[in-house]
């Protein structure tokens, strides 16, 4: 039987160090110290490590095709950040590669090296749901293939992003519910790990705070996903007398909150009001129709495109690392009072 060949991610996984430190160890960087240098390039050369040529090529080869990585293809905001990205290459004569990690961080990295393989020459990237340590994006920075986060950022690396303004869309959100007479508002969130769901709930709490309503951990949890509001919502019904509101990480929590309510006797909005994040077909098709916060993903895709373009073409005035933040809307319909 062959003998596998080993790759940066076995040296890093042996000798207990990031891949980024390997990559940069085999190619003498000046950032590397010199003992970390001859233990990888002893490891390296005991074990016949051979480097991906096509990587190491990518300097002189790089085409023109931007690699994206997305969580999901069927999540409506992903699909419309793509349509965005889309419409932005198409302008330029830029073709797109799409990988989607499935929100999984082994598949995430599966995604990196695939464009790498690629030779793509830019990456728009949105990290998933699991995803703790950066060293696959840094290993695309180290080949000098210039990245745009946008959503989900990598607060582990410092380049280039395009967020939506999340706190102010939670917060208007939920301003709109306390104005309209809501008072015990739960939240419904994603995983604490992503910046996105850090900036909705403090958006939550300071509406809260800004009123005076007491903040209450009882009624805020993760639960991000049709299958767990079908778990916790009729939990918290159960648990938390004179609940007048649910605040949703995204519309699929939101309509399954709808249709739980709805099953369970609830008059919407006159007993709870429902509030969702994205804006998306479902808000359209709910009963009552869903008011939901307006993500903007295709203006998300285009603005984080255009930013990857003109790093490329070299057209950014701007030095240093840029961020832009695209504004939410609140779209009243009548899910809220």
């Amino acid at each position: 039987m062959e003998k596998k060949h080993i790759t940066l991610k076995d040296i890093a996984k042996a000798l207990k160090i990031s891949i980024s430190t390997v990559s940069r160890s085999l190619k003498d960087h000046p950032e590397i110290s010199t003992g970390t240098k001859e233990l990888v390039c002893e490891y390296a050369e005991k074990h016949k490590y051979k480097p991906n040529i096509l990587a190491l090529g990518l300097r002189m080869q790089k085409n023109n095709t931007i690699g994206v990585i997305i969580p999901e293809i069927v999540h409506y905001f992903f699909s419309s950040v793509l349509s965005g990205i889309e419409k932005e290459a198409e302008k330029e004569e830029y073709k797109v590669l799409f990988c989607q990690s499935n929100e999984d961080y082994e598949r995430e990295i599966i995604c990196t090296e695939t464009l790498l393989s690629a030779q793509v020459c830019g990456v728009l990237a949105s990290v998933s749901k699991k995803t703790t340590q950066f060293d696959h994006f840094q290993e695309i920075i180290d080949n000098d293939i210039p990245i745009v986060f946008f959503d989900r950022i990598c607060t582990g690396i410092n380049t280039d992003k395009v967020v939506v303004d999340d706190y102010t869309g939670a917060f208007n959100a939920v301003e709109h519910l306390i104005n309209t007479g809501c008072k015990r508002i739960a939240f419904l969130g994603c995983n604490p790990i992503l910046a996105i769901s850090n900036n909705r709930r403090m958006g939550y709490e300071d509406a809260l705070r800004k009123h005076r309503i007491p903040v209450d951990k009882s009624i805020m949890t993760i639960c991000d996903t049709k299958e767990l509001a079908l778990e916790i919502v009729p939990k918290i019904l159960q648990s938390h007398d004179k609940i007048d509101a649910f605040f949703t990480v995204n519309d699929e929590v939101a309509a399954t909150c709808i249709n739980i309510l709805n099953s369970s006797g609830y008059k919407i909005p006159d007993e709870i009001s429902v509030c969702g994040f994205t804006n998306s077909y479902l808000s359209q098709f709910t009963s009552p129709t869903l008011t939901s916060v307006d993500q903007r993903g295709f203006e998300i895709g285009s603005t984080a495109a255009r930013l990857l373009i003109n790093r490329l073409k070299n057209n950014e005035n701007k030095d240093g690392i840029l961020s832009k933040v695209v504004k939410t809307k609140l779209v009243i319909r009548e899910s809220t009072r």
